[in-house]
């Protein structure tokens, strides 16, 4: 089956997650600038909620133009990717609003470290569904060192949040900047095969 229906509905529910983010950063009553201090953790978290959201909306965008068609356990994996991003303004707002506080902070973890399961089970399943030979399969390799250390850091930053929420912050914020370098295995992948990124 086609990808179409798949990437329009996966774009919509993207773009209402971050909605939502900003629906949640109140206004401040004051005029002055000190009416806006109380509201630095909450944008601080939104903005590092943002900028995640923007890379996974990315890399999937990549990863789907590499695809030629879909089958039900893609469509299902999909919708595991997107159930775990709909959580991500729930745990961006409780962390914020609670200042970092030990448990908010590990709940947000759990939720980026279960975002990047269900995404690397989405690109098995479309590398499975295309073939070893596929542009995706050329792109993602044998290893994938940097999706594999965040999981790591994830994991480590999870617990670390009970002893102390600020190193844990901090790992969350690493592997944010890890991801910002752009990964161009898939457009060198689709160059090599003489395929372009104009319907990108």
């Amino acid at each position: 089956m086609g990808k179409a229906r798949l990437e329009a509905f996966s774009d919509g529910v993207i773009a209402v997650i971050i909605t939502i983010m900003v629906l949640e950063l109140k206004v401040p009553h004051g005029e002055d600038l000190a009416a806006l201090g109380p509201l630095i953790p909450v944008m601080v978290s939104y903005v590092l909620s943002f900028i995640f959201v923007g890379i996974y909306w990315n890399n999937h965008h990549h990863m789907l133009h590499t695809a030629h068609r879909v089958n039900g356990a893609i469509l299902w994996a999909n919708l595991h990717l997107l159930f775990w991003l709909s959580l991500v303004p729930f745990v961006t707002g409780w962390m914020g609003e609670n200042h970092f506080a030990s448990l908010p902070a590990a709940c947000y973890g759990v939720v980026l470290f279960m975002c990047g399961i269900a995404y690397t089970i989405l690109a098995h399943l479309l590398v499975r569904h295309h073939g070893p030979d596929s542009p995706l399969a050329i792109a993602m390799g044998k290893r994938d060192v940097k999706g594999i250390l965040s999981q790591v850091l994830y994991a480590i930053a999870i617990p670390l949040a009970f002893v102390n929420r600020w190193i844990s912050f901090g790992l969350y914020v690493v592997v944010t900047l890890m991801w910002l370098i752009p990964d161009r295995r898939i457009e060198k992948a689709l160059e090599k095969n003489g395929q372009t990124n104009e319907s990108a």
